[in-house]
This record gives C-alpha cells, structure tokens and sequence, in this order.
C-alpha cells in the first residue's frame, strides 16, 4: 500500500482540496496515474465516464482509498467534470484540481497548485503547459492559440494556456453553475464564465508529456470538437458584450471598494 507523505496530506486536508479526474478508455495509464496522486492525497475523485475498457476493474483494486463515481454511458467529459464538482460540494471541499488520466500531466506538479491557492485564496489556477522540444501536431498548436485570443477577447485577460486540464478550482463557484456544453468546450466555459464572475485567474507553468503518436489515447475530436468550440465561441462574443463586459466592470468597482 502506498504511503502518501504526510506534509502533503496535511496541506490538502488543511486547504480542503481534492483531486478530481475524469477517465475514458485510459486504462493502461489509470496505475500510474493514481499511484502517483496518492503520493500526495488521498482525496482522490475518480469519474469513470462510462470506459468499456477495463477501466471499472482498474478502480476496484483501491478500495475504499478513493472515491469513484460512475456513470453508466459515456456523457463527455464537461458532465463527467460536473458529476465531480458536485461529489466535491457535497464533501465540503473548498478546492477541485482537475487533471487529465492519460499521463499527460505530472502529478509531481501538484505541489505548484496548493502553493498557488495557499497565496492566493479563492483563486482559478490553470496550469500552463511548456511546449518546447515537445511533439504537437499543428492543428492541437493552432487550436491552443485560438482558444487563447478568444479568451481574451471575450475576459479582457490573458493566459498562456486555455485548454489545459490540469487547473485548480473553487468548488463552491464551478458546481453552482448550469453549464450549457458537455464535452471538451466545458472547460473553456468554466473559465469565462468565472472570469465574469470576477474569480481571480492565475497561471502556474507546469510541465507535460506527450507520448509518441501510436501511444496516443485521445477522444478528442478535432472537427467535431473544434466546430463546439467555435460555436461557444460565437455565443460568448454577444454574450460578452452584453452580460460578460458589465459583470466584470461591477466586480472590479466592488473590489476596488473593498480594498
């Protein structure tokens, strides 16, 4: 049984943060994944967004170590990240760090998260991930710069990095919320909509690994899910304008009076 350090068990139980992790056919990374997040918590929410994979035999083998939640079919993985914000209300987590189960991101940068929000209380951490000497295809470069100028147009911020799932979340603020997407496009919701909300974004440079291609386990769909995109993309240009501009201007106002 593994022993997670207990420093860092403290620091997670204190800032009452949990891990939450969305997985769909990524069985053959699931061990590797979690053995490395129980290093460091066993606040672990695993959302097993209906694998016909070996996925839910996977899970069995940690008994009560974590917490796993099911769902019969495959829903997208906005729903399946919802299922986990709402668990995560439920148990009185202040804080969700969201991480994708394809070995992708380092759980060894977890650390970078719970240093952040301990600074910054109430804060968006989004990971920013490091491209160099790493093998991207054109279209996954294209869509990340994309998404980032939409961002911008539509929060008057910037970030290095938008679609990155690797994030640290306000449970209170995400589970509330009624999202209108379901699949990859939630989590570009998510971060408008909190911008709006006037929740302070922050960046951590994180690193990231990109298997060779034949490796790859993605459910990532470039047209499809790039035409979802722009679509919300579209919505969210009028809906800056109208809603998203003015909230912003009030919850500035309101923090510039407080301070």
């Amino acid at each position: 049984m593994l022993t997670p350090n207990a420093q860092s068990v403290e620091l997670f139980n204190n800032l009452s943060i949990c891990v939450l992790m969305p997985t769909y056919r990524n069985a053959k990374f699931l061990n590797s994944v979690i053995n490395d997040i129980l290093n460091y918590t066993n606040n672990l929410i695993v959302v097993n967004d209906g694998s016909p994979d070996n996925t839910a035999q996977i899970l069995n083998e940690y008994n009560n170590r974590i917490t796993v939640l099911t769902h019969p079919k495959n829903m997208g993985k906005g729903v399946a990240l919802m299922t986990g914000f709402r668990h995560a209300q439920q148990k009185g987590f202040k804080y969700a760090i969201t991480i994708d189960s394809d070995s992708q991101h380092h759980p060894s940068d977890l650390p970078k998260f719970t240093a952040e929000i301990a600074q910054y209380p109430g804060s968006l951490v989004v990971g920013a991930r490091s491209f160099e000497g790493k093998e991207i295809n054109q279209s996954s470069s294209f869509a990340n710069k994309f998404s980032n100028f939409w961002f911008t147009v539509h929060t008057l911020h910037h970030l290095k990095d938008t679609q990155t799932g690797f994030r640290l979340y306000p449970v209170n603020k995400i589970a509330k919320m009624h999202i209108f997407s379901s699949k990859y496009e939630t989590e570009l919701e998510m971060l408008v909509r909190c911008a709006w909300s006037g929740v302070d974004i922050r960046s951590v440079d994180i690193d990231v690994l990109y298997p060779p291609k034949e490796e790859r386990v993605s459910s990532f769909r470039p047209t499809r899910d790039f035409t979802r995109i722009s679509i919300l993309n579209t919505f969210f240009t009028f809906a800056a304008i109208f809603y998203g501009y003015p909230s912003m201007l009030v919850h500035y106002i309101a923090k510039k009076i407080k301070s």
